[in-house]
């Protein structure tokens, strides 16, 4: 027996089923009679609506055999169930590279293109995925929308938020392999890794100096160019080194944040603080 094709009369595409013509035609005229009545967001197919109406139900109907975690979307747990199987079915034909998902291969795949899709309308900066595109924009629009529970600061990017609540629990998940040291940041640990390896990225332009820090390097060079962008609010002492301006500040507001772990004495200067503690121990200088 012979299926009988519909076709869309705006585009040609076919159907097997009058139905499903009807429902195509709904993406040319832009018609959209389901809507949620909680929020009023409205779609093409009444499938799509009840999928929606999930996010304010909080119903996840569809749940992983192996370890109970539920989602929302069939296609969600089917995606997950490939992190217990191991089974990557995109390849990449360059390099052959395999992921779970089909958009990580095609986001993967600009690296070897340099395909940039995704612009600001803003700059013009173009990027390789919609979502480095999307952190983009909030550099324009100001936007936060990741906030720390516990203090409330907000950020633009979740990694960055994620980072910050470490200064409130306390963790430190990057652990160096060589003395056990333990971390906040991925890059303090890379950093202090080259106290172990002697390494020294950075050079100086002008005399060559190499240094285990950016950082380091660029207060170097002020050595070279004069220039001094920190300056004390008070008296307007200029200093090449945050650091030494906050030293600085002391001499203003009295602050002695050394004490004399004997007596309790208290004291501007670490160094000061050490050639007091000869006292107690009679050594000499």
């Amino acid at each position: 027996m012979e299926r009988k094709s519909y076709s869309c009369q705006v585009c040609g595409s076919c159907f097997t089923n009058k139905h499903h013509v009807e429902i195509h035609m709904r993406t040319h005229t832009g018609e959209k009679p389901y809507y949620c009545e909680i929020c009023g967001s409205s779609f093409i197919q009444k499938q799509n609506m009840l999928r929606h109406m999930r996010t304010h139900t909080g119903e996840k109907p569809y749940s992983c055999e192996i370890c109970g975690s539920t989602f929302t979307m069939k296609q969600s747990m089917l995606k997950h169930v490939q992190t217990h199987t191991g089974e990557k079915p995109y390849s990449c034909e360059v390099c052959e590279s395999s992921f779970i998902q089909k958009h990580h291969m095609l986001n993967h795949m600009r690296t070897h293109t340099k395909e940039k899709p995704y612009s600001c309308k803003v700059c013009g900066s173009s990027f390789t995925q919609k979502d480095t595109m999307l952190q983009h924009m909030r550099t324009h629009t100001g936007e936060k929308p990741y906030s720390c529970e516990i203090c409330g600061s907000s950020f633009s990017q979740k990694r960055n938020m994620v980072k910050h609540m470490r200064t409130h629990t306390g963790e430190k998940p990057y652990s160096c392999e060589v003395c056990g040291s333990s971390f906040a940041q991925k890059n303090n640990i890379l950093t202090h890794m080259r106290t172990h390896t002697g390494e020294k990225p950075y050079s100086c332009e002008v005399c060559g100096s190499s240094f285990t820090q950016k950082q380091s390097m660029l207060e170097h060079m002020r050595t070279h160019t004069g220039e001094k962008p920190y300056s004390c609010e008070v008296c307007g002492t200029s200093f090449t080194r945050r650091q030494s301006m906050l030293k600085h500040m002391r001499t203003h507001t009295g602050e002695k944040p050394y004490s004399c772990e004997v007596c309790g004495s208290c004291f501007t200067w670490k160094k000061s603080m050490f050639q007091h503690m000869q006292i107690h121990t009679r050594e000499k200088p």
